[in-house]
């Protein structure tokens, strides 16, 4: 899936979980049971409970960002496309330049969520 199959999706795009970080869906869905993540408001269920939300993977030779659906059972990337250069430099400026997963914030998500819902 490309960052225009995603523009095209409302249904997908209504389902995206702009404040999951990866750290709080590991501790989702694969530590059920830890219903104090996101202040007790969200608990999982079953295998039915799915969460959509976008990563940026920084361990290959640029950053890609992902779109992830995760549930108990697995996370599955949907999407992976590359940001543009003058976002890439800065975010990898505001991380050290270290590898890693990291969550979508700043100019990164002000980036995406223009891109989608334009």
């Amino acid at each position: 899936m490309t960052l225009e199959d995603i523009k095209k999706n409302n249904e997908l795009k209504n389902e995206i979980d702009w404040d999951m970080t990866p750290t709080e869906a590991v501790t989702l869905y694969l530590e059920w049971g830890n219903n104090w993540a996101r202040g007790g408001n969200y608990v999982i269920r079953s295998k039915d409970d799915v969460s959509h939300y976008f990563t940026v993977n920084t361990w290959g030779e640029k950053p890609v960002v992902y779109l992830i659906r995760r549930n108990s059972d697995e996370a599955v990337e949907l999407a992976e496309f590359e940001m543009p250069d003058d976002i890439k430099e800065k975010f990898l400026d505001s991380i050290g330049h270290n590898k890693g997963v990291y969550s979508i914030e700043g100019d990164v998500r002000n980036w995406l969520e223009k891109e989608i819902n334009c």
